[in-house]
């Protein structure tokens, strides 16, 4: 049943309106084209090396700052040079390609360690469950940046490090909800005639109580991957994310901040993509919890 009740949710984003007439429906265009940003920014993460038309580290003396195409410059370079004459379309194109990995990676890392511990503490009790909830208090009451800091400072920085220190926020969010939402499910009646029939518990969290939550997982975790892709463009920006020579979104930015007056295409082209998710993540993440089931809840997020 909770199952079909979840697959029912996922479709309903993807039918027509007169098949969902009762639903809530968020504007299909803006939804339409935040999903098309998104997949687009994927498939240019997965495609970096084919389709950029030069290395990011390429150093072209000779053409160096560049204006883009529509501003007098060529179509060898479309969106411009930097001071040392790299190609910024390249630099732009691997640089979402670290941003959605550090994105995705650290997105992953979070939900899979908050629905964990939240469902943990959701079928062990006692103990557990105190012990988690104060682990949950703990890291919402440290700033993460002072933790990215402390991190940083003690054990450097490289990009596996780094996505997982991405990681680390806001697992708690993630485990709170997955605690409300285990303890609501494990007492419905299919819940309930599992445990009667001596079902594992794997199975049980598998086969009802993961279905049942999905829907609001979903929604968190869209959320999630949002305030992920801002908090690595801030952390790079800062110079404590992505160090050269790797490439990312907001090192980008941070790198282009010193030519704003003579050059402001090079900050200019990320800073745009930074914004153009931002606001596509959100869509979409707007446009699952309005299509969800009526009784699910996202406001305490």
């Amino acid at each position: 049943m909770s199952t079909v009740w979840a697959r029912e949710w996922t479709w309903n984003i993807f039918r027509g309106p007169k098949a969902r007439r009762g639903a809530r429906k968020p504007p299909k265009i803006g939804l339409h084209v935040a999903a098309i940003w998104v997949v687009g920014c994927l498939l240019i993460a997965a495609l970096a090396q084919v389709i950029s038309p030069y290395h990011p580290a390429q150093i072209s003396l000779d053409v160096r700052l560049s204006p883009p195409l529509f501003f007098g410059g060529t179509l060898d370079h479309l969106l411009g040079t930097d001071e040392l004459g790299r190609d910024v379309l390249a630099r732009l194109i691997y640089s979402i390609q670290i941003s959605m990995l550090v994105a995705v990676g650290g997105t992953f890392i979070s939900t899979l360690l908050g629905v964990s511990l939240g469902f943990l503490a959701a079928e062990l009790g006692g103990l557990a469950d105190e012990g988690v909830m104060a682990l949950v208090d703990m890291q919402a009451a440290v700033p993460f940046m002072m933790t990215a800091l402390l991190v940083i400072t003690i054990f450097g920085n490289s990009l596996a490090l780094f996505v997982c220190l991405v990681g680390l926020h806001g697992w708690e969010r993630h485990a709170r909800i997955a605690r409300g939402l285990a303890l609501t499910a494990r007492n419905r009646l299919h819940v309930t005639a599992a445990r009667t029939y001596n079902a594992s518990r794997v199975h049980i969290y598998a086969r009802h109580i993961l279905p049942a939550c999905a829907p609001t997982l979903v929604v968190g975790m869209t959320l999630g991957l949002t305030e992920t892709v801002l908090l690595e463009s801030i952390l790079s920006f800062l110079g404590l994310g992505i160090q050269p020579p790797m490439s990312s979104l907001g090192n980008m930015v941070g790198y282009g901040r010193d030519y704003l007056m003579t050059a402001w295409w090079i900050a200019l082209a990320p800073g745009l993509v930074i914004a153009a998710t931002a606001i596509a993540l959100m869509t979409i993440s707007e446009a699952l919890r309005q299509t969800g089931p009526r009784s699910t809840s996202f406001t305490s997020i």
